[in-house]
């Protein structure tokens, strides 16, 4: 019940947030004929860009639609068939302001004057001023001196008012240019100023009285006055439908008032201008380009009129998730149904908003396809973090844990769980190139294991220098019966073929094989302990977690233990409840039956223990784990060969993804459950994303570059396409961190250290991930070596190279795009946030790998990785 009570809350929150934030806001009616319109008669998919003109019957049409709202129009050009708009304007009763377009071409300006006076003395003698000249000062086109011969030519065959059109601050900039001119034609655009809304009308009053007293005496016109209603930011100054009808209806009043002549900017939208404006270019008009009125001008003003249908998709979308992630939570409490439930409607209110926003854009077929692309992506994000805010959830609100492996309590720290059941286990060690006195002292652990049923079986396969492995040989010798030892060369497969090489050597009466890496030094109890656990017939793996016995000796593998534990220690323990563990090549054990009949250790992946795992549930078998630690390993010694254990592993993971897509999708039959194929495929997402995301910054460097290049026509993505990537790094670090803390017990400077650690990986797992689902198996499998040396500072600084070019070319990118281009835009400002926040993984990268060449702190430790105490 409290989870139904949850659920109605959130759909009352969402329609209730929608209902307040579109209350019905009272402004002054438009009700009344206005003095003009700035008029350009462009259709959809029609550009002077492209010279593709509107037809006489596209221009009939748009004038019949103004009829009876305002006395005048505006227009820019008299060239083609732009000189007929008078005469078609004539049929209306609608008077023309009459424009020519002044450019750099001096010929061309002279014949489109000619023809301004020849329109403007031909009949039906509708035209009331004349304009040479929209802005031709401002974009610098013309100098002050040929605009004034131009003027001045005009006024002298004419008895028309003549004037040229700038904003308003030209004209104070160019006092000498009123005295060439019968009125003052003047852009007030207090959007373009970056003024907020609410100040938008005093400031055009303001600045219109401004005018008056620099020019006593000088008439006034303006034309051009407005706000868009879509596109960038610009300051305080917010595009928006709602913020246009505002506007308009309260600056019209105002204009009456001062008895003003003002044509509104402008009638229709037109999309081409948002090839040489931006974005926000092609939203100006009070109709839209389809000739729909924007706004209703005598209703009270509603931020987002369609908010009830939006709403409504937004719960029913939110439904549809909740019930897909609540589908099997019958050990969640109460808590985490409802942290999902919020989830749910989050997610689904950006989707719906996202889309919302995706209809109110004018789009060609590239911008379709850039718009598809980012929102195929958001979408993708947004079932990433659902998955993620899952398996948050199941780790830290859950009642009780359904199938996780517990152990009778030992009355003493040395004695073994007492069971009749022991089989016969075969510990297989596979090595290759691995330091003697290290691969020596883990024999030594498993010869004191205090199991009576064993073997060791360990193959070193392919190492060449025969002082290497013949210490190993020699000591199994010394060690007796128990450890047999095989040097193999030439052997195929790596590590698989190591496994499969001593699975065919090993003893008829093992019935279970176990395998651990060179590196680890096992507890004595762990057979006695695990072993029995094969008496149930249905179990064919047993899993303890990786550990590891260094994570004290320095900063760095602090850090890597800190983030290995939060795998070992909350995802597999998740996994678990589904039957849906990872299987891992040490600390492992397979029932020996099930090993051959599902076709032994496979060669087709560098991840052959994970992939032997999925085969065995394709089988219909259980595997069970213990989140308790039997044996502890060696941490990587340096940067570089951390990152290439994580790429071995995403590298791997995503050969399994493409090996196996037909069984994990359904498409192919197997005896997998729904909840493994849910977790094998939710699981390796965030890998993907790394990879996507690697895609994305590559992308996102790109634009900036275009952006500096050419900003008009190249803007800073929409607001919420910036958002989001902000949104999921942040989800990201704050699900880390909270998990670490709370289930982990972990201190907020180990948290710290995890989190940077994991994000230091994010470019060596985005490689793997592209190229293991791209590339297939094109590269050998990659040891991880076990003390090697610490690498040197410079060397250090190499091993994340690639990752601090990254990073200094993304924050080049924000130090550009704030010099070049400024914060006025909002979306400039969240754009370089996203810039920030995707350069912070490849800062991690560089600060990891230069702790990876600190000194190592002199200090003994036990077997859990801390200092003696």
């Amino acid at each position: 019940m409290p989870s139904v009570f949850a659920l109605f809350a959130f759909v009352l929150l969402v329609v209730g947030g929608y209902g307040y934030i579109n209350q019905p806001e009272q402004v002054p009616p438009w009700n009344q004929v206005i003095p003009g319109f700035a008029f350009s008669p462009y259709q959809a998919g029609q550009s002077p860009i492209d010279n593709i003109e509107p037809k006489v019957e596209d221009i009939n049409r748009d004038l019949s639609l103004l009829a009876g709202k305002t006395l005048a129009i505006r227009t820019y050009t008299v060239a083609g068939i732009f000189g007929e708009i008078p005469a078609l304007a004539k049929t209306h009763n609608i008077n023309v302001a009459l424009g020519a377009w002044l450019s750099p071409d001096l010929q061309a300006n002279e014949k489109e004057l000619d023809r301004l006076l020849s329109v403007a003395h031909s009949p039906p003698y509708n035209v009331v001023r004349l304009i040479a000249g929209n802005e031709a000062l401002l974009r610098e086109d013309l100098n002050l001196t040929q605009i004034i011969a131009s003027l001045d030519k005009v006024r002298i065959a004419t008895d028309i008012p003549v004037s040229t059109a700038e904003p308003w601050h030209v004209w104070l900039k160019n006092p000498d240019l009123a005295e060439h001119v019968d009125y003052l034609a003047v852009h007030l655009l207090p959007f373009w100023e970056g003024i907020a809304l609410d100040n938008a009308v005093d400031f055009s009053i303001n600045t219109y009285q401004r005018l008056q007293e620099a020019f006593p005496g000088k008439p006034i016109v303006v034309t051009e006055v407005g706000w868009p209603s879509n596109g960038r930011s610009i300051k305080q100054a917010d595009a928006s439908q709602a913020n246009q009808a505002k506007f308009l209806r309260r600056f019209i009043p105002r204009a009456e008032q001062e008895h003003m002549v003002f044509y509104v900017m402008e009638a229709f939208d037109q999309p081409w201008k948002s090839d040489i404006e931006g974005s926000v270019g092609g939203h100006w008009g009070v109709f839209d380009s389809f000739r729909e009125p924007k706004f209703e001008p005598d209703r009270p003003i509603i931020a987002i009129p369609q908010w009830k249908l939006l709403a409504a998709a937004s719960i029913v979308v939110a439904l549809m998730m909740t019930f897909l992630l609540l589908i099997d939570s019958r050990t969640l409490r109460d808590s985490g149904r409802t942290f999902l439930i919020f989830n749910a409607f989050v997610i689904s209110s950006l989707i719906i908003y996202v889309i919302y926003d995706f209809t109110l854009q004018y789009h060609t077929w590239v911008s379709v396809a850039i718009s598809v692309f980012l929102l195929l992506g958001v979408v993708g994000v947004f079932v990433i973090v659902m998955s993620e805010a899952h398996e948050w959830a199941e780790a830290m609100w859950y009642t009780s844990r359904r199938r996780l492996l517990t152990l009778p309590t030992r009355t003493d720290s040395h004695s073994s769980v007492v069971t009749k059941y022991r089989p016969f286990v075969s510990v297989h060690v596979p090595a290759y190139e691995e330091p003697p006195e290290m691969l020596i002292d883990t024999l030594n652990a498993l010869a004191r294991l205090d199991y009576p049923n064993f073997e060791v079986i360990v193959v070193d396969n392919n190492t060449k220098d025969d002082d290497t492995w013949r210490p190993v040989q020699a000591h199994c010798q010394l060690l007796g019966e128990r450890f047999r030892f095989f040097h193999v060369k030439p052997l195929s497969g790596y590590k698989a073929g190591a496994l499969n090489y001593a699975l065919e050597r090993t003893c008829p009466h093992a019935e279970v094989v176990a395998v651990i890496d060179a590196d680890y030094k096992v507890q004595p109890h762990w057979l006695s302990d695990l072993a029995p656990q094969f008496e149930k017939p249905e179990i064919a793996i047993v899993q303890a977690p990786q550990d590891y016995r260094d994570g004290a000796d320095s900063a760095f593998k602090s850090l890597c233990y800190a983030e290995y534990k939060g795998f070992f220690h909350l995802g597999m323990v998740t996994r678990n409840e589904r039957n849906a563990i990872i299987q891992h090549g040490t600390m492992t054990m397979v029932r020996r039956s099930v090993l051959e009949k599902v076709g032994c250790w496979g060669v087709s992946t560098i991840t052959e223990d994970t992939e032997l795992g999925l085969r065995i549930f394709e089988q219909g078998h259980e595997a069970v784990y213990i989140d308790q630690s039997y044996g502890h390993g060696l941490i990587p010694d340096t940067f570089t060969d951390y990152k290439k254990q994580r790429h071995r592993w995403a590298y791997g993971a995503m050969q399994i993804l493409r090996e196996h897509a037909g069984q994990l999708l359904g498409f192919r039959r197997s005896s997998l459950t729904a909840g493994q194929r849910y977790h094998f495929v939710s699981g390796w997402l965030p890998w993907v994303a790394d990879g996507l995301n690697l895609v994305f910054t590559l992308l996102a460097i790109v634009w900036s570059g275009l952006m500096l290049f050419d900003p008009l026509t190249f803007n800073a993505p929409p607001l919420l396409i910036s958002v989001v990537p902000i949104m999921f790094f942040l989800f990201k670090i704050t699900k880390l961190f909270t998990l670490y803390l709370v289930q982990v017990k972990a201190s907020f400077r180990t948290a710290f250290a995890a989190t940077l650690a994991g994000l230091s990986l994010s470019y060596a797992i985005g490689r793997a991930t592209l190229s293991g689902l791209f590339v297939g198996r094109k590269i050998p499998f990659i040891r991880t070596p076990k003390m090697a040396n610490r690498m040197a500072v410079l060397y250090a600084m190499n091993a994340a190279r690639d990752e601090s070019v990254l990073a200094f070319v993304l924050l080049c990118a924000v130090g550009v795009i704030y010099f070049q281009l400024g914060f006025d835009s909002k979306e400039n400002l969240a754009w370089c946030l996203v810039l920030v926040s995707q350069s912070l993984p490849f800062v991690a990268a560089f600060v990891v790998s230069l702790l990876s060449a600190a000194p190592t702190r002199a200090a003994a430790h036990n077997e859990v990785g801390v200092k003696q105490s």
